[in-house]
């Protein structure tokens, strides 16, 4: 939720925003109508209480037709005291539930524009010449399948379209993934975190899910809990209605969880294989932080990630992600694309978003300074970031380091956690 006071005073400024997203201008003019009628019932349920106060105090001390007249405007004032809380109430409401579809402020050096609109900032890596070295790269299904790594026909048989069996050596190269990251993360000062994937409404509208990103939600009616498609969700949610000390922060968290997206508007898209799948496993970093710093660390979330995929071998870009692809939460993201050899182009493998105080006001995070001798509650900001999304990162390492032959070279960081192999050979 963005901050009430900079809507009044600035609307323009989340007019230009939601612009840039391609949202609801006309929200801006509705959620001010709405606030401009919160305040107003707000005095007058005021002024009203106070009426009624000072009524209270005459009636002990009135007698005979004056203290009937009294009660009698008192009955009055009772209903209409009522009358303006509930006013009040609804306007509040009102308020709110249209305050909570409006995306956060778009950063001012985000790139406008749609999917397509994103600005390359970086490349990392040497992007390998298959036809020098004399042969024709297999897609990562072709090479899981003839590794016994990779079973999709079951999965679809068991599950349906998009699901997936790791077997073999494709379950010991997830859990070598995931037990990587969690020690790059935990070096870095990360707290590890195993999180819940079911969520109570609450968590998800908080973090920015039941807006724009409803359709790729899974909900469960009947219990009304939501699976969650990131552990930036519980993460986000760990600390609600809480109060942090400043000199506590930033608390850094990185969460392993599964994650389940419905993919709604992807039909025909990523069929083969697992690039694009309606569970998976991820280990994702977190960060609450003091508002000022969260572009620096929304920098080194970002260096972080570059030390992943370098450690992995792979070569990648790293793009500023446009105004209408950042989705409701974030005010910058940067992404991680790595290159994917039978499709010819980089893929998203990582981001890293700032969410500012964002998330924090939807789901009251604040934190304690002392300022001037007094103790101060502000919102904080939150960070987060993909470390390793493992069915595309599996996807990544298998089609860039194959060999002629079939097998797959395991880039040397990842060797200590498989045992010391050094390469995946065909069955």
């Amino acid at each position: 939720m963005i901050d009430l006071r900079l809507l009044r005073e600035d609307p323009d400024r989340v007019r230009a925003s939601q612009r840039a997203r391609g949202e609801d201008i006309d929200l801006v003019d509705a959620v001010l109508s709405a606030d401009e009628r919160r305040r107003s019932s707000g005095v007058r349920f005021d002024e009203l209480r106070s009426e009624q106060k000072a009524l209270g105090k005459l009636i002990p001390k009135a007698a005979g037709d004056e203290k009937q007249e009294l009660l009698k405007k008192a009955g009055e004032l009772a209903a209409a005291v009522k009358t303006a809380n509930a006013a009040q109430d609804e306007a509040e409401e009102e308020t709110k539930r249209l305050a909570l579809r409006l995306g956060n402020l778009v950063h001012p050096d985000v790139p406008v524009g749609g999917e397509e609109d994103f600005v390359v900032l970086e490349t990392h890596g040497t992007i390998r010449d298959f036809a020098a070295e004399g042969f024709t790269p297999k897609d990562h299904l072709e090479l899981g399948e003839a590794l016994g790594a990779i079973d999709v026909e079951r999965g679809a048989k068991v599950s349906g379209s998009r699901f997936y069996y790791l077997t073999g050596v494709g379950a010991l190269l997830e859990l070598a993934l995931v037990n990587a990251a969690i020690a790059q993360a935990t070096e870095a000062g990360f707290i590890p975190m195993l999180t819940p994937a079911l969520v109570r409404p609450r968590a998800m509208e908080g973090t920015g899910f039941l807006g724009q990103a409803a359709e790729n939600v899974y909900h469960l009616e009947k219990d009304d809990y939501y699976l969650v498609g990131t552990s930036e969700v519980p993460l986000a949610a760990y600390h609600m209605d809480e109060i942090i000390e400043a000199d506590k922060l930033p608390l850094r968290y990185a969460g392993f969880s599964p994650c389940f997206r419905r993919e709604a508007g992807t039909y025909g898209k990523d069929t083969r294989g697992i690039f694009r799948v309606h569970q998976f496993d991820k280990v994702e970093m977190f960060t609450y932080i003091a508002p000022e710093d969260a572009e620096a660390e929304h920098q080194r979330l970002l260096d972080w990630e570059k030390q992943w995929l370098t450690a992995l071998e792979l070569p990648f870009q790293v793009i500023d992600v446009a105004s209408g692809d950042l989705g409701s939460s974030a005010s910058r993201k940067f992404d991680c694309e790595a290159w994917i050899p039978t499709q010819g182009k980089y893929r998203e493998l990582t981001s890293a978003s700032n969410c500012d105080s964002f998330q924090a006001r939807r789901l009251s995070v604040r934190m304690r300074e002392t300022g001037d001798g007094k103790k101060v509650l502000r919102p904080l900001a939150t960070l987060n970031g993909t470390l390793c999304a493992v069915p595309r990162t599996i996807v990544a390492i298998l089609e860039n380091h194959q060999r002629a032959d079939g097998s797959v070279v395991v880039p040397e960081m990842l060797r200590p956690y498989l045992g010391g192999r050094e390469v995946l050979e065909p069955k």
